[in-house]
C-alpha cells in the first residue's frame, strides 16, 4: 500500500510539499470510485505497450496479475483506496509493492492526462447506459398508468386556469414523450462519450508504438479520439451529460410540482403513498409530499452542477490544466442525484392514488367547454372571430348570473345567437369534448391508446 509520502512525479523537486498543498492538491477523495475504470484502462494500456514490444510477456503477465488482484482487493474490502495523491499513483504503487520494478514499467507512454480522461469517459458511458436504463423502465411505468386512465376525465390547464379537458391518460402520455426526449438525448451524447482518448499522453501523444486501436476495442469503444490536444482538455461529454441530467430534472420537478398541488386539498387529485411522504413534528394531521419537494428541490442542485461545469472550462486555454480536477465532484454529483430520483419517482408514482371521481368532476367546470361553442358556432358558418367574441359575451353573462354554460336553457343560448340548436346540449359534456379531439396528438382515449403503442414502439 502506498504511503502518504509517495509522489511518483518528484524526481526534479528538492524540495517537498507543505502538508496543506498536499491536502488541497489531492483529488483521492472524488476519483477514488474511479478504480475499476483505472485498472481496465491500465489493463488495456499494459496489453497495447506489450504489443509494441514495450514490455517482455513476463512483465506483462506480472502486470495483468498485479493489477487483477488489486482489483479483486479493492471490491472485497481488503485494500482500501487512501494515501496517494489519486487514483491513478494509488494503483501503480499499490502495483509496484505487488510485483516489483515491472510495474513502474506500467506508465510508460502514458500521461495521467489522458489516463483519467479514459477512465472518465468508461464511467460516463456506465452512468450514460444506467440512466438510460432507469428511463425505460419508467417510461413503461407512465404508459402502463396512461392505457389504464386512457378515457379517465380531467381538465387541462393553462395559465394555471382551467382550459379544455382532457384525460389523465393524455396527460401522462406528455410526461412519457419527456421522458422520451430524455432518453434519446442521453443515447445520442453517449455517442460523444464512448471514443478512447488513451494514447494521447500528456498533450502530444507518445513516441512508443502503442496501438491504440488495440487499446479502443479491448475497452470496448467503438473508436478512439483523432487529436491528442483536444482529446485530454476535453469535457464536453461531462457537460452535455449534465445539461441532459438539467433537462431530465426539469420533467421530474415539474410532475412532482403537479403532484405536490394535485395532493392539496384544494385539488384533491391524487395521494402520494404513504411510503412517499412523511408527517410532521408539530401538526398531527399533515401528510407532506416530501419525496416529490425534494426531487423539485435536488433540481437546482443539478442546475449548480451544470454551472460549475461550464465555469470550469470556460477560460481554459489548450490542453490540461489542473483546473479540471474539479470536474468530478459536480459530474459525479449529477449522476447520483439523478439516479436517485429516476429510481424514487419510479416507485412513488404507480404508488399513487387519483381520485378519478374528483378529476372528472372538475373537467366538468371552468367554462371549459367555451372553445367548443365557439367551434360549434364556426360550424355553422359564423366566422370563428365572431363566435369568439359572442360566446365571450355568453361566459360574461354567466358570471353575472351564476350559471355554468351547461345551466344555460337552449332559448337563453339562441338569444345571443340563432345558430344554436338542440344538439348543442350533448355536445358540451365533458366526455363527448373529448372524444370529438380524435386527431393524432388528441386526447381522445383511442388517440391516447395510439400515443402509448407508438411511444413503446420507439422504447
Amino acid at each position: 500500500m502506498p504511503t502518504k509520502n509517495d509522489k511518483l512525479w518528484a524526481g526534479r523537486f528538492t524540495g517537498g510539499n507543505d502538508p496543506l498543498t498536499d491536502a488541497f492538491n489531492s483529488s483521492l477523495g472524488a476519483d477514488k470510485r474511479l478504480y475499476r475504470q483505472d485498472i481496465e484502462g491500465s489493463l488495456a494500456h499494459a496489453a497495447a505497450l506489450q504489443k509494441g514490444g514495450a514490455l517482455t510477456a513476463a512483465e506483462y503477465a506480472a502486470i495483468e496479475t498485479g493489477l487483477k488482484s488489486i482489483l479483486n482487493d479493492v471490491k472485497s474490502g481488503k485494500l482500501a483506496v487512501e494515501n496517494a495523491e489519486d487514483v491513478h499513483m494509488f494503483v501503480e504503487s499499490c502495483l509496484t509493492e505487488k510485483i516489483g520494478a515491472a510495474g513502474k514499467k506500467l506508465h510508460t507512454g502514458r500521461s495521467r492526462n489522458d489516463q483519467v480522461a479514459t477512465d472518465m469517459r468508461l464511467y460516463m458511458r456506465g452512468a450514460a447506459q444506467n440512466t438510460i436504463a432507469l428511463l425505460k423502465d419508467l417510461i413503461g411505468t407512465v404508459l402502463t398508468l396512461a392505457e389504464k386512465h386512457a378515457a379517465a376525465l380531467m381538465p387541462a390547464y393553462t395559465h394555471m386556469q382551467k382550459a379544455q379537458p382532457v384525460t389523465l391518460g393524455h396527460y401522462l402520455c406528455a410526461y412519457a414523450e419527456m421522458f422520451l426526449r430524455d432518453l434519446q438525448r442521453f443515447a445520442d451524447g453517449l455517442k460523444r462519450a464512448d471514443v478512447c482518448p488513451l494514447g494521447s499522453g500528456a498533450a502530444a501523444g507518445t513516441t512508443f508504438p502503442v496501438d491504440r486501436a488495440l487499446t479502443a476495442k479491448l475497452l470496448g469503444f467503438p473508436a478512439y479520439t483523432r487529436n491528442s490536444m483536444d482529446a485530454v482538455s476535453d469535457r464536453d461529454y461531462l457537460i452535455e451529460f449534465a445539461a441532459n441530467a438539467s433537462i431530465c430534472m426539469a420533467h421530474l420537478s415539474r410532475i412532482c410540482e403537479e403532484f405536490i398541488l394535485w395532493s392539496t386539498g384544494e385539488f384533491n387529485f391524487v395521494k402520494i403513498s404513504d411510503a412517499y411522504s412523511t408527517g410532521s413534528s408539530m401538526m398531527p394531521q399533515k401528510r407532506n409530499p416530501d419525496v416529490a419537494e425534494l426531487i423539485r428541490g435536488k433540481t437546482g442542485r443539478v442546475y449548480g452542477d451544470l454551472t460549475a461545469l461550464l465555469t470550469l472550462v470556460k477560460g481554459l486555454p489548450l490542453t490540461y490544466n489542473k483546473d479540471l480536477q474539479e470536474d468530478k465532484e459536480a459530474v459525479f454529483d449529477v449522476c447520483d442525484t439523478l439516479e436517485m430520483c429516476l429510481k424514487i419517482f419510479a416507485k412513488m408514482l404507480p404508488a399513487a392514488e387519483f381520485n378519478l371521481a374528483a378529476m372528472e368532476k372538475a373537467a366538468d367546470g371552468g367554462f371549459m367547454a367555451a372553445t367548443d361553442m365557439a367551434d360549434y358556432l364556426a360550424s355553422k358558418n359564423i366566422p370563428f372571430r365572431d363566435a369568439h367574441g359572442i360566446i365571450g359575451k355568453i361566459v360574461k353573462h354567466c358570471e353575472e348570473t351564476g350559471k355554468t354554460l351547461r345551466q344555460l336553457p337552449l332559448s337563453e343560448l339562441q338569444s345571443f345567437s340563432p345558430a344554436f340548436a338542440a344538439d348543442i346540449v350533448e355536445l358540451l359534456k365533458p366526455e363527448t369534448m373529448v372524444k370529438r379531439r380524435d386527431l393524432p396528438g388528441g386526447p381522445s382515449p383511442d388517440r391516447v391508446r395510439d400515443n402509448v403503442r407508438a411511444i413503446r414502439g420507439l422504447l
